[in-house]
């Protein structure tokens, strides 16, 4: 809790991966990749409560090695290839009221996909949410080297601009605007607006993190490169 403020965890962790196999349980510096996540929400000061919502008994019992809560087993239909997240935190937090009577004032998905995520990131997002109002904050990276200027398209095997004339000069980096995205890491919303499938709300702040904890694993080279990072980390 911070400042009264009543913020659930949720981890989310279906089963079904077909990029990487069991992706949330695989390996990653020897230990599942969703440990990673778990224990880091465990680290933070000001999460109320995390807990994990998946449909596969054997990410539920790797999580409770590391200490999750997981308080029951997502149903088959919220757990499918193209389920938004929208529908599974709205299925976790009426649970949660239904079968032990809490609300939360926000919620944070954590994705297990993202664990160079530490506690303090959780913290200070939670931090900056709650101190600026904001309806919702999102983990964000800034983008290195781009430029819009830079983004082409081929159109009859010629180069062409996506979005702007490029003129005789290709666009130096020191020139662009700095950019940013969603690095896939935090996602805090307050919980008013998740019920009305909304997951921005009116005012979504920036959390930014460097881009070496920004490792979002979708593919089997991003599973290596974690092993890497995790190496310098440790």
């Amino acid at each position: 809790m911070y400042k009264n403020k009543k913020i659930l965890g949720l981890i989310t962790a279906r089963g079904g991966s077909k990029s990487i196999p069991k992706k949330n349980i695989a390996l990653v510096a020897g230990k599942p990749l969703i440990s990673y996540t778990v224990v880091a929400a465990n680290d933070s000061t000001l999460l109320t409560r995390t807990i994990v919502s998946t449909d596969d008994a054997e990410i539920a019992s790797v999580c409770r090695e590391y200490g999750a809560d997981v308080p029951f087993m997502r149903p088959a239909e919220l757990a499918q290839d193209k389920t938004p997240h929208i529908p599974v935190i709205q299925h976790a937090l009426r649970w949660l009221q239904d079968n032990a009577g809490e609300t939360y004032d926000y919620v944070m998905i954590l994705q297990p996909t993202s664990p160079l995520r530490s506690a303090d990131d959780i913290d200070g997002a939670i931090k900056k949410a709650v101190d600026t109002d904001a309806d919702s904050v999102m983990s964000m990276v800034e983008l290195s080297d781009f430029d819009p200027r830079k983004i082409k398209k081929i159109v009859a095997d010629e180069i062409v601009p996506m979005f702007s004339e490029e003129g005789a000069q290709s666009g130096r980096r020191q020139d662009g605007a700095r950019a940013y995205k969603r690095n896939c890491a935090i996602y805090l919303t307050k919980t008013e607006y998740i019920m009305r499938n909304d997951l921005f709300g009116a005012v979504s702040r920036p959390y930014l993190m460097p881009a070496d904890r920004s490792l979002d694993i979708n593919t089997p080279d991003d599973l290596a490169y974690a092993d890497f990072l995790m190496a310098r980390h440790t």
